[in-house]
């Protein structure tokens, strides 16, 4: 049965508009951005079928241009119009940050980062530089290292700070490995840089570790 001989309550896009976004199931969000479904299929059964196939939403939107096109349905244009979304969502959360306190929005930040770290397949440590009223001047990706360690050197964080003329920094960076849980090299390094940033009078509010699906806040462990 076409999904439009569906009673109207049960369609995802009649759906979304009724009750949000939150109250659907994967499926029904996957199918609203499918569109369409192929011979046989609705494209609710084509979402369902491609959620079984590769493992998950997640995956699917984590997939790679070859993996993501051998999918059922799927192509170069699902997939051009698939990253679009995801890189206006990334957008959409930092043009958030450039407008509000950073310290009222912790779970923003932390939503916005782990979209940046959280599936890279390298350690990266990132910085927000942020002004006078904790809102965001820039984020920027500054050292990278192997599967598990980045070499970060105070003196270009410091650099970088007077350059955006920053006033407090958030850093962070993640862990391939998925665990957020900070090693001693971690702990070692943030003093380091909160005593090289005191210097020139530039605070330090916070270093997020992010793993996958969670996030360590030095600050709410009382680290700074």
């Amino acid at each position: 049965m076409a999904i439009t001989d569906w009673p109207m309550a049960e369609r995802p896009r009649e759906k979304l508009l009724l009750n949000g976004a939150s109250a659907l199931s994967d499926a029904e969000l996957l199918a609203i951005f499918l569109r369409t479904g192929c011979a046989g299929l609705s494209a609710v059964d084509l979402a369902r079928r491609l959620l079984i196939d590769f493992g998950g939403l997640r995956a699917i939107l984590d997939a790679d241009q070859s993996a993501f096109c051998k999918g059922k349905g799927l192509g170069n244009a699902s997939y051009a119009q698939l990253q679009a979304v995801l890189e206006m969502a990334k957008r959409h959360l930092a043009e958030t940050l450039t407008k509000g306190d950073i310290f009222t929005q912790s779970e923003q930040v932390k939503r916005y980062l782990s979209a940046q770290l959280r599936d890279r397949q390298q350690e990266i440590f990132a910085t927000l530089f942020l002004n006078s009223q904790h809102q965001l001047l820039r984020y920027q990706e500054i050292f990278f290292g192997t599967v598990n360690s980045a070499s970060v050197y105070p003196r270009e964080i410091v650099k970088l700070a007077l350059e955006h003329n920053a006033v407090a920094v958030i850093f962070a960076h993640n862990h391939p490995s998925g665990i957020a849980e900070p090693s001693q090299a971690d702990r070692h390094i943030t003093q380091q840089l909160i005593e090289s940033l005191r210097l020139i009078d530039i605070k330090v509010l916070d270093h997020l570790v992010i793993g996958d699906g969670e996030v360590c806040s030095f600050a709410e462990r009382g680290w700074l």
